[in-house]
């Protein structure tokens, strides 16, 4: 599918042909990629749609998302359409279907899938002893879509109007996949024989009919005609999703060289005789003298060339496209969270408590607020974010057609058409896609949204990982935090729901900027750049922090920390005079807590000073690391840069011993970059010691 769109775009004078050329070689901006990949090509991609499985699953939650835009008045109301292309193989994949009811709950008439039935996956048939298209249907159907077959092309209309005893419908009904995929590998006479020779009457209906007559019977997906009514058709539904199943040959017009065969995924080039019959098939104005020196490229005459400009100015521009540019957001300074800078006092607070302080300062922010998209798989009263259920209510568009239990409490549980949070019960992967809906806002609606997405970090990249590198791929922006953090938190709950790896696996995606933070400053700090940084600067990044459930004190954020908090590295305290015997304890989260206690058990007990080093991002300093040593490598004569936290090391004394919450691998990326002895400490294993 994805070279046909190309060499439509080709055909329109999009792309040049060194980049068709250089399909699958994406070299220095002038290649194409195999799939759709945002970050690969800005302009143009808007969804990433692999892995198998997610594009229907996003697709949903793009339709439901453009929905509670309009319905919360944040764009206008218009005939605006999602199509989710998907293949009858993908639905197999939990998350193609696994949504499907969410779309007829809240009556997505905007959300059209197509599901092009060709009857094959990768290695063989996708239902070879039943029938793909009844499965899906009945799948679609009871969940309460609009369900449009489009299974049979024109030339099969006068043997059905011909079907006076009505064998051959039976006969089509009772045939399953599997043969009919053989019967499009074979030719006419194969059919006449094993298909229409099944019954009499049946093969007195084409007993007239030439073998290339029964040949080209096409399926409806063939059709142009029929093609154009089914997806017109489609647009006009109101009050319910709607899917299109659409019976195709796969490798239709390849002839021998792959048509309705298992080995046509891998079919990588064609004969000469193959090319030729398809040319000839399909009338392509090229000259077998011209495919025997090298295979040209079409061109079109320039009344083609006006008809398909006058058709796509029509259909609303080029298409696929990105759109790169969003209006900036009015961020508001760190002083706005003040009360997060300063000390607590005798207050203890967890840095969940924290955040939830801060999310509802922008929520209540005149210029930004109403840009805020809080997001919870049912977790919301685990972080006391209850009281957001009354302030801003939680999003449905039907509204509340119950009396809650709770409707007397100060916190009830409220649901409106306009409603802010996005409560997505429990489902992680629902959820993640209406991040991801909410993260690309900019570009696929002209707003920034601001998601804050909050979950028990257990079940984020671990869980979701593939939809949180389709968000990277995607070039979302907003926030993921994973609460109840950590591998000691939580405690007889289970090795199902202690995080010691998160901020490893958050890692592996390039533009996801990851912390750890202690303080509510440190949080305040982080939250207010990462505004900053993707709705003012524009960045393409997206932000991820683990927050805890410990309740402790918070000091006022040092003099000067700002610079160190956000490059990952800061020191919080330094004796005024270093014993003989001195260490650096180094840590994040809560058990940086655990290292102030420390140093006060040394200092007591066995006469050992200690310097108290924040870490707010190993993942940060690791990277700043890398870009170093790389920098360094491919500019041996230039000026060498040297990392972060070894300038911020350079006069440290004394051995260096790191404590964090999670694996040792988290901390142990920076070890090249510290000249200290370094000393690592972690949660490996699947319960703590």
């Amino acid at each position: 599918m994805i070279p046909g769109i190309y060499a439509r775009s080709f055909m329109e004078g999009r792309l040049t042909e060194e980049q068709m050329l250089n399909f699958r070689s994406e070299v220095a901006g002038e290649g194409l990629s195999s799939y759709p990949h945002p970050w690969l090509m800005p302009d143009y991609w808007q969804f990433p749609t692999v892995s198998m499985g997610l594009g229907p699953l996003m697709a949903i939650y793009q339709a439901r998302f453009m929905k509670y835009l309009e319905n919360r008045g944040l764009i206008e109301k218009q005939d605006r359409k999602v199509w989710a292309f998907l293949g009858d193989g993908e639905m197999d994949e939990p998350e193609s279907l696994g949504a499907i009811h969410l779309a007829a709950r809240e009556g997505l008439d905007n959300l059209i899938f197509v599901v092009n039935c060709n009857l094959q996956r990768l290695d063989g048939p996708v239902r070879g002893n039943s029938k793909i298209v009844q499965e899906l249907e009945g799948n679609f159907r009871g969940s309460g879509w609009d369900v449009i077959k489009l299974l049979w092309g024109r030339g099969w209309d006068e043997l059905l109007e011909q079907d006076t005893s009505g064998k051959l419908r039976q006969l089509m009904d009772e045939t399953i996949d599997g043969d009919y995929q053989t019967f499009k590998s074979k030719d006419g006479a194969y059919i006449r024989k094993h298909f229409f020779g099944k019954y009499p009457e049946t093969a007195e209906l084409v007993k007239d009919w030439t073998d290339d007559q029964i040949w080209a019977l096409r399926r409806g997906g063939h059709d142009p005609k029929k093609v154009y009514n089914a997806f017109l058709r489609a647009t006009k539904a109101k009050g319910q999703p709607t899917v299109l199943l659409v019976k195709t040959v796969k490798g239709y017009g390849m002839g021998t060289a792959g048509e309705g065969q298992n080995t046509t995924h891998q079919q990588k080039k064609m004969q000469l005789d193959q090319l030729k019959a398809m040319r000839d098939r399909f009338k392509i104005p090229v000259t077998d003298e011209e495919l025997e020196k090298d295979i040209p490229f079409v061109t079109l005459n320039n009344a083609q060339k006006a008809y398909m400009a006058e058709r796509r100015k029509e259909l609303g521009g080029a298409f696929p496209k990105r759109e790169t540019e969003s209006p900036k957001l009015e961020i508001p300074p760190l002083e706005t969270f003040k009360k997060e800078l300063q000390s607590s006092g005798e207050r203890e607070f967890s840095t969940t408590m924290a955040f939830v302080r801060i999310l509802t300062t922008l929520l209540r922010d005149k210029k930004i607020g109403k840009n805020v998209v809080p997001i919870v798989p049912d977790e919301s009263r685990t972080f006391g974010m209850e009281g957001l259920f009354r302030s801003v209510g939680i999003y449905n568009p039907k509204g509340q057609l119950y009396t809650p239990e709770d409707r007397e409490q100060m916190s009830y549980y409220k649901e409106s058409a306009d409603g802010q949070v996005l409560q997505e019960g429990i489902n992680e992967a629902g959820a993640m896609a209406d991040w991801i809906a909410a993260a690309t806002a900019y570009s696929n609606h002209g707003v920034p949204m601001i998601p804050f997405y909050i979950y028990y970090s257990m079940f984020g990249f671990q869980r979701i990982g593939d939809l949180a590198w389709a968000a990277g791929d995607s070039r979302a922006r907003g926030f993921m935090l994973g609460g109840t953090a950590g591998r000691t938190t939580l405690n007889g709950e289970g090795l199902q729901h202690e995080d010691g790896h998160s901020h490893i696996l958050a890692s592996t995606i390039p533009n996801c900027i990851t912390y750890d933070p202690t303080f509510s400053y440190e949080v305040a700090v982080i939250v207010q750049n990462g505004m900053k940084r993707m709705y003012q600067d524009q960045e393409d990044v997206f932000f991820y922090l683990t927050l805890m459930n410990e309740n402790y004190h918070h000091p006022e954020m040092p003099m000067g920390a700002e610079e160190g908090i956000l490059k990952g590295l800061y020191r919080m305290s330094k004796v005024a005079k270093p014993g003989k015997k001195h260490v650096n304890l180094m840590g994040s989260g809560t058990i940086l807590v655990q290292a102030l206690q420390a140093a006060e058990m040394l200092k007591e007990d066995f006469g050992v000073t200690s310097d108290i080093w924040s870490a707010t991002s190993f993942n940060e300093l690791a990277r700043d690391y890398q870009d170093c040593e790389r920098h360094n490598r491919l500019n041996p004569f230039a000026e060498e840069r040297v990392p972060y936290i070894t300038q911020t090391l350079t006069n440290v004394s004394g051995p260096i011993i790191v404590a964090t919450d999670y694996m040792k691998n988290y901390a142990e990326q920076v070890r090249g970059a510290v000249k200290q002895r370094f000393t690592v400490l972690g949660t490996d294993g699947f319960e703590p010691l």
